[in-house]
């Protein structure tokens, strides 16, 4: 039988499925398509996400941390495990308010966005007091107990909360002047004044990234909009121009004249990127960690990244905040509410725009400014504002439209699949069903006459047993006799 005849059969029995010759298992494209697609749909896939990327950034950052401080740790007289033990700690206790700030609902935010602004602006205010700490220049830290705690973090966080509060309340009146400034200016100009005192530009940079996020999800008319980034450019060159300090740096920028050592961190590290290469020189096998590279553990982590892992480890790292960003941008498609719309917003400029500022700042394509890389840079402050803010966004993901019924169900599975409900100890044991077969009906006993018809019957094959064998005995006497 030729090919085409046996294909034919097969189409014609519909009752037997033959494999294709071209696509013996089937069309696995369509249904990876298919499977991929319905993930991409599923109400449940911001939750889920948001806790995957976070964990990863977060593993990272611990795993970077390590290599970026052992060195130099062991160098002093320390454990080389010291900077992982710190970040550790870190750590575990952001990982509890993240799991607190996951449980509580939103309404509690909307609520508590006064009081929070409140705090955030009390603590920072402290910067400006004896429990302030100036380093390297930046009035941005205070001092309690021997720990330093940089309030401006935690201050982003209350900011976001506190916009998407206000503007969600004054959204139909955002057209309004009076609603617009008051009391959103006043409000915002103190928050960030409060640090641009401390000489931090770069967090105020950072801040007003937030602001502008927040304002352009509620609503704000263009005019006004455009009217405040005008300002807000201008005041950042007024600052810019009148401290020697920042102009030095943008200089050598911009020219690439750096009298002394003015370019040594920026120049150490482009180096360690370029000595990373395509594959990295391996983990934990940096150059530029054993004191040549400034702020290695800190700021400038991502060119040790880049050292030891090379470019696919600083494209990995683009890569999970990237997937962060869409994640985020489908929170505020997906979500009716404005309150949570306007702080996603917030909360995604600050970390975003922080995370791209650091790595665009590492890779020369900014100006040297101090601020940290989300969730990765060593530092206890941000690591905990970083992981509080993505326990809020988690508590938003828990209420787009179907995910708690999506997240339920998923939970009520894997609760079945590893659940074992044990025996009561008085229960007595259970019997094994009997058969569902219907029973056979027993024969129905026999009458007398039918015994006694079978009676002749026997007694004849008793007598021709007898007889046989009296003939068979007659025989052999017989053959005896002969």
């Amino acid at each position: 039988m030729t090919i085409e005849e046996t294909r034919r059969d097969g189409r014609r029995s519909t009752g037997v499925v033959r494999p294709d010759e071209d696509q013996p298992l089937g069309n696995i494209s369509s249904r990876m398509r298919e499977g991929v697609g319905s993930w991409l749909r599923s109400p449940a896939l911001d939750f889920y996400g948001l806790i995957v990327v976070g964990a990863l950034l977060i593993s990272v950052g611990l795993v970077m941390v390590l290599s970026s401080t052992a060195v130099l740790n062991i160098a002093r007289g320390n454990s080389g495990y010291a900077g992982l033990l710190r970040q550790g700690t870190f750590a575990a206790m952001g990982l509890v308010l993240l799991v607190v700030a996951a449980c509580l609902p939103p309404g509690f935010y909307r609520r508590a966005a006064w009081p929070l602004f409140g705090v955030g602006i009390a603590l920072q205010s402290l910067v400006h007091t004896p429990l302030g700490v100036a380093v390297d220049g930046n009035r941005n830290w205070i001092s309690i107990g021997g720990q330093t705690l940089q309030p401006s973090e935690f201050l982003k966080l209350a900011l976001a909360v506190w916009l998407g509060a206000l503007l969600a309340t004054k959204r139909p009146l955002l057209h309004k002047p009076f609603h617009l400034f008051v009391p959103l200016f006043p409000g915002v100009v103190l928050a960030l004044g409060l640090v641009i005192l401390g000489h931090d530009l770069g967090t105020t940079l950072v801040m007003a990234m937030l602001v502008a996020a927040a304002v352009w999800v509620a609503g704000v008319p263009r005019r006004w909009f455009m009217a405040a980034g005008v300002a807000g450019a201008l005041a950042v060159a007024a600052l810019t121009i009148t401290s020697s300090n920042r102009m030095a740096r943008i200089t050598n920028w911009l020219h690439g004249t750096c009298p002394g050592d003015s370019c040594l961190q920026s120049d150490q590290g482009l180096m360690g990127l370029a000595e990373g290469g395509w594959w990295g020189v391996g983990l934990g096998e940096s150059r530029q960690k054993w004191g040549r590279l400034p702020a290695a553990e800190d700021d400038y982590i991502f060119a040790i990244i880049g050292e030891e892992l090379g470019l696919i480890g600083t494209l990995g790292v683009l890569a999970l905040f990237t997937v962060l960003a869409l994640l985020m941008f489908r929170m505020i498609t997906r979500i009716d509410d404005h309150f949570l719309q306007i702080t996603i917003a917030g909360i995604s400029a600050w970390l975003l725009g922080q995370a791209f500022v650091n790595m665009m700042v590492v890779t020369g394509l900014l100006p040297v400014i101090g601020v940290p890389l989300p969730f990765i840079s060593s530092g206890g402050s941000a690591l905990l504002a970083s992981m509080t803010a993505l326990g809020l966004l988690i508590s938003f993901a828990r209420r787009e439209p179907g995910a708690p019924e999506a997240i339920s169900a998923r939970l009520g599975a894997v609760r079945r699949s590893i659940s074992v409900l044990p025996a009561p100890r008085d229960a007595a044991p259970t019997r094994p069903q009997r058969s569902s077969r219907p029973k056979r009906a027993k024969p129905a006993p026999r009458s007398g006459s039918a015994k006694r018809a079978r009676g002749p019957k026997r007694a004849s094959r008793r007598t021709g047993r007898t007889s046989s064998t009296s003939s068979s005995s007659s025989s052999s006497s017989s053959r005896r006799a002969r």
